[in-house]
């Protein structure tokens, strides 16, 4: 499969980086430190949505902001321990400076501590510091592609959650949907195309915008 896109827009977590082990082990010690029923947790949580979103359902709100700062803290302090996924950097390299950016649920500090551990470097970079409502909202993607001056519709996400991909379809993007932490089956029903991991996308040599990407299904 063939396509022309103004700009590529990656979900980080589960898509670029492999940060699911050590997301869980921060968010069980969270979990413990702040006693907080599992079951409600269980309830909330949701892979690619923003830290504070979930903090705020399940904690009083004058501790929500105390309580994301400590779970940002402990993922940070992992940062170290994280490594890329197969494909990740020779796609990116294969992409022009300004057709393409990383749309992450993660605030700046922590996103720049995984993007630094791992060797990536984005030219643009939008975070959930960046809006106002993290995703499922249309907003971060919105917000990327309006930075790189591409029409969303011109534009294709790459995903790893049914969050993202709920928020990238609402901004209007084309969607492909990596398996590297939903099972392919979960996510048909929430993507344009699944694939395994982005060592099944190429992109075409291009110095600039458009970039024509080739995309081997199964």
């Amino acid at each position: 499969m063939m396509i022309s896109a103004q700009a590529l827009l990656f979900d980080m977590d589960g898509t670029l980086v492999d940060s699911g082990p050590a997301i869980q082990q921060c968010w069980d010690q969270w979990v413990d430190e702040y006693d907080i029923d599992r079951t409600r947790f269980d309830q909330v949580i949701g892979h690619g949505i923003p830290a504070r979103q979930i903090a705020a359902q399940l904690l009083p709100a004058d501790t929500v902001a105390a309580a994301t700062d400590r779970l940002e803290q402990l993922e940070i302090d992992r940062a170290p321990d994280l490594r890329v996924l197969p494909g990740t950097r020779e796609l990116l390299a294969s992409l022009p400076d300004d057709a393409w950016a990383v749309v992450t649920s993660c605030t700046r500090p922590l996103a720049e501590a995984r993007i630094k551990a791992v060797g990536i470097d984005p030219p643009l970079l939008i975070t959930a510091d960046d809006v106002t409502t993290g995703k499922p909202a249309p907003e971060p993607y919105l917000t990327a592609a309006r930075r790189l001056g591409a029409d969303p519709a011109h534009t294709i996400a790459f995903e790893d959650a049914p969050a993202g991909l709920a928020s990238a379809r609402a901004a209007g993007t084309r969607t492909v949907a990596v398996t590297t932490t939903t099972a392919a089956d979960q996510l048909h029903g929430h993507a344009d195309t699944v694939v395994t991991d982005l060592s099944h996308v190429e992109c075409a040599p291009a110095l600039e915008p458009p970039v024509e990407i080739h995309i081997h299904t199964t």
